[in-house]
């Protein structure tokens, strides 16, 4: 009895001496992704990608950049540390480096990591603990405070219409997301989901990023990219698009397929079957294979991979932080969304290889 106590107090103390280092992990939290933005503002994966040698020397990487060599040694250190870059020594003897997976990510995921760190995301993120303290006593009132707004005072798309920069790099950091994670993982693995589907609407398509990617690789398919009229208003025309401006729960224009990405997390139950219901009214009740189409995550506590589990929580937070009553959803709760409350009479779930969403089913026949 006494050497079991003695082995859990000698359990406890190894914890307790751990815990005192890796709270500086939560300390610093933030710094991480300083550095990185950091790293994009100077464009050093890039500068490194155009030199024409595997390899750049801290000299040769300082005098391309105009920045300090002490300086810059430090920033590359700690990016090296963490894997983003790969630090090597010339025959000369030199510090040089060079580019792993990670930075060229960084060169393609760009617009997404300012997003994700601009100014006002993060002071929604500043916020969060407001939409907790209002919700005790189970306030009635308490989906109602939305971080993102007790920060700027407006909902993010109120934000975004009356503010053209933030709305342009909001729109681009998810298109790049789409066209360069979320995409390539479903087109090389899951293409046959649009087998038959000759018009797909693509509900809260943004700038048509998306939609552009699925026509040209599908170009029997007919696109319709439908967003709020200040969304569409500003994007660029497509080969085989057509921009409709309007509000998914007033009405989905017609097609044979609805399609979302990233957008029902962003809603709670009650206007997923509004939207839901829209898009049944949209592809017919009659039609043969019609269907929705969603790629959203779907929470799975016991995944294998705990890094994807970890993004898939984080992403449930961020919701809390932008929308009134949005959040990920298991697929418990997927199946009851879709079959018990929206009437779909049936839906599938497959995960994408190698990506944080899924690719959600919902049909009518």
């Amino acid at each position: 009895m006494e050497e079991t106590i003695t082995k859990e107090s000698k359990w406890k103390k190894e914890e307790e001496e751990e815990a005192k280092i890796q709270i500086y992990k939560y300390v610093f939290g933030f710094a991480e992704a300083a550095v990185i933005k950091c790293a994009i503002e100077l464009k050093i994966a890039n500068v490194i990608e155009s030199h024409g040698r595997p390899t750049m020397t801290l000299s040769q990487l300082s005098t391309a950049l105009n920045c300090s060599p002490p300086l810059l040694f430090r920033i590359m250190r700690f990016l090296t540390h963490r894997g983003i870059f790969r630090e090597e020594t010339t025959p000369e003897n030199l510090i040089a480096y060079s580019q792993t997976p990670l930075s060229h990510m960084l060169i393609n995921v760009a617009p997404l990591l300012l997003l994700e760190n601009s100014p006002e995301i993060v002071a929604s993120w500043h916020n969060l603990s407001a939409k907790l303290k209002n919700s005790y006593n189970n306030n009635e009132n308490s989906d109602l405070v939305v971080p993102f707004e007790v920060a700027h005072g407006k909902d993010i798309w109120s934000y975004g219409a009356r503010n053209p920069g933030f709305n342009r790099m909001f729109n681009e950091g998810l298109g790049c997301n789409a066209r360069v994670i979320t995409l390539p993982a479903i087109l090389e693995n899951c293409g046959d989901i649009f087998n038959g589907v000759e018009s797909l609407v693509d509900v809260g398509g943004g700038n048509g990023t998306t939609l552009s990617v699925l026509v040209k690789a599908f170009p029997w398919m007919k696109g319709i990219n439908f967003d709020l009229p200040n969304v569409v208003s500003t994007s660029e025309k497509y080969d085989g698009v057509e921009h409709v401006g309007g509000n998914m729960l007033d009405f989905v224009p017609k097609a044979d397929a609805a399609f979302f990405m990233w957008i029902l997390h962003a809603w709670d139950d009650e206007d997923c079957i509004k939207i839901l219901r829209n898009c049944k009214e949209a592809i017919g009740e009659n039609k043969a294979g019609g269907k929705v189409i969603i790629i959203d995550s779907v929470i799975d506590e016991n995944e294998e991979n705990k890094m994807v589990t970890d993004i898939r929580l984080t992403l449930d937070i961020m919701m809390m932080t932008r929308s009134r009553k949005g959040r990920e959803r298991s697929a418990d709760e997927w199946t009851q969304l879709l079959i018990n409350k929206a009437g779909f009479s049936r839906c599938t779930i497959t995960p994408i290889p190698a990506a944080v969403p899924s690719i959600i089913q919902a049909f009518i026949s």
